[in-house]
C-alpha cells in the first residue's frame, strides 16, 4: 500500500485510466545565495464561498507570503466578506486581473465547491501553484485534467484537507512506517457535528451529503496512511425528520486484502467535534486519536517501542492550529526546498474514493 509509482495507471470506476507523471521537486529553485528562499511569495485568493475561506488570515500573518488581492464575482458573498477583518484592506479584483498580477506565484481557491475546479483549472493554465480547498469538486475527469496539466508544468496542487499536518497524525504515520503497530487489520473513523436547518438546506442542493462535505477529511487521512482501498461500499441515509433531502447520516466501508475500515459522518451528532476520531488497530498495537481538532491519543503496544512502554499510555500534543503548517510547507515546496509530501496520484486516489464513499459513482 502507499503511493503509486511514476506513470502507473490509476483506474476509476466508470472512468478511463490516466497517466500522471510525478514531477520531481516542485518549482521555485533557490538561487546560489539563497535569496529566493527569503523573498515573500506573492499569493492571491479566488472566492470566499468556501466554509474555510477565512484561512487567508494564516497567509496574511505569515512572513512567507504577500497577499496581493482577492476575487469574488458574487456580489452577495463579496458584500458579506468585506465586513470581516480577514479581508479588510485587500484589493478586490477580477480573476483575470489577479492572474495577471506581476510575479504572482500561487492562488488559494476558496470558492463554493461547485465552482472550484473551473477556478483551479484557470490558475493552472496561467502557470500558478494552487491551494485547492476540499473536496476536489464533482468531476473526476476534470480533476484528472487539472493534475495532468499541473504535472506538465511542475506546479503544486495542495489540497485543503485540514488534518494532514496534525502532530498526532504525523506520529501515527511514523508508528505505521516503523511497524510498531504490526500489521493493520482494522480502522474506524468518525467526523460529525450538528448542522442547522439553514446550512442543511444549502448542502442539500448538492449530492454527496455529509461524507462529501465532512468525511472527505478522514478519507484523505486513511488513503494516506493505508493506501487506496480495493473496494468502497457506501451506505447513505437521511435520518433527520426535516424534509430537506440532505443525506445526513453516512457510512462507508473500505476493504483491503487483510483489513476493513469504516468511516462515518453525520449532521446530527450533539458535541460531535469532541468525538471526532481515528483508530487504527494492528497485530502489535492500537492507536486511538480523539479528538482530531485538539489532538490527544491513547496508544497500546504489545512491547516497548522507543520511549513508549508496553500497554496503554496517553499522549498529549502541543496546541494544533489548522493550516499554519500547510502554508509553511507550501512555501518550502514553491521555493524548491523540498518535494511535496502528497503527490498528484495521492490526491486523485483520495478524490475517487470520496466520490465512491459518497455514493456519487
Amino acid at each position: 500500500m502507499g503511493s503509486l509509482k511514476r506513470r502507473e495507471f490509476i483506474k476509476g470506476a466508470g472512468t478511463s485510466a490516466i497517466v500522471l507523471p510525478l514531477a520531481p521537486a516542485l518549482a521555485g529553485s533557490a538561487s546560489a545565495d539563497g535569496s529566493s528562499s527569503k523573498r515573500r511569495i506573492k499569493v492571491g485568493q479566488i472566492g470566499v464561498g468556501h466554509a474555510h475561506a477565512s484561512k487567508l488570515g494564516v497567509y496574511r500573518r505569515s512572513g512567507d507570503y504577500e497577499v496581493v488581492g482577492i476575487v469574488e464575482p458574487d456580489a452577495r458573498l463579496r458584500a458579506a466578506a468585506q465586513s470581516k477583518g480577514v479581508y479588510q484592506d485587500l484589493p478586490w479584483m477580477t480573476q483575470e486581473q489577479l492572474l495577471n498580477v506581476p510575479k504572482l506565484q500561487a492562488v488559494l481557491v476558496e470558492t463554493r465547491v461547485q465552482d472550484s475546479l473551473n477556478a483551479a483549472e484557470a490558475c493552472i493554465a496561467a502557470g500558478k501553484h494552487i491551494h485547492l480547498d476540499k473536496p476536489a469538486g464533482r468531476s473526476l475527469p476534470q480533476f484528472q485534467r487539472i493534475l495532468q496539466a499541473a504535472a506538465k508544468q511542475n506546479l503544486l496542487v495542495q489540497m485543503g484537507y485540514m488534518y494532514r499536518y496534525n502532530p498526532a497524525i504525523a506520529m501515527l504515520r511514523s508508528f505505521l512506517k516503523q511497524g510498531w503497530l504490526g500489521e493493520p487489520f482494522e480502522a474506524h473513523a468518525v467526523m460529525s457535528k450538528v448542522i442547522g436547518p439553514d446550512k442543511r438546506r444549502r448542502l442539500a442542493q448538492y449530492p454527496g451529503g455529509t461524507m462529501f462535505e465532512l468525511g472527505c477529511h478522514l478519507i484523505d487521512l486513511i488513503v494516506g496512511l493505508l493506501g487506496k482501498p480495493d473496494g468502497v461500499h457506501a451506505f447513505p441515509r437521511h435520518s433527520s425528520r426535516l424534509d430537506d433531502k440532505l443525506i445526513d447520516n453516512m457510512l462507508a466501508v473500505f476493504t483491503y486484502p487483510r483489513m476493513t475500515v469504516t468511516v462515518r459522518s453525520s449532521a446530527l451528532e450533539v458535541e460531535g467535534f469532541a468525538r471526532r476520531h481515528l483508530v487504527v488497530c494492528g497485530t502489535a498495537g492500537t492507536f486511538h486519536l480523539q479528538p482530531l481538532d485538539n489532538p490527544a491519543a491513547r496508544v497500546a503496544l504489545s512491547q516497548a517501542r522507543g520511549k513508549y512502554r508496553k500497554g496503554y499510555q496517553d499522549v498529549r500534543y502541543p496546541q494544533y492550529t489548522r493550516y499554519v503548517a500547510d502554508a509553511a510547507d507550501m512555501a518550502r515546496i514553491i521555493r524548491g526546498q523540498k518535494k511535496a509530501d502528497f503527490p498528484y496520484d495521492h490526491d486523485l486516489a483520495v478524490q475517487e474514493t470520496i466520490l465512491k464513499a459518497s455514493g456519487l459513482t
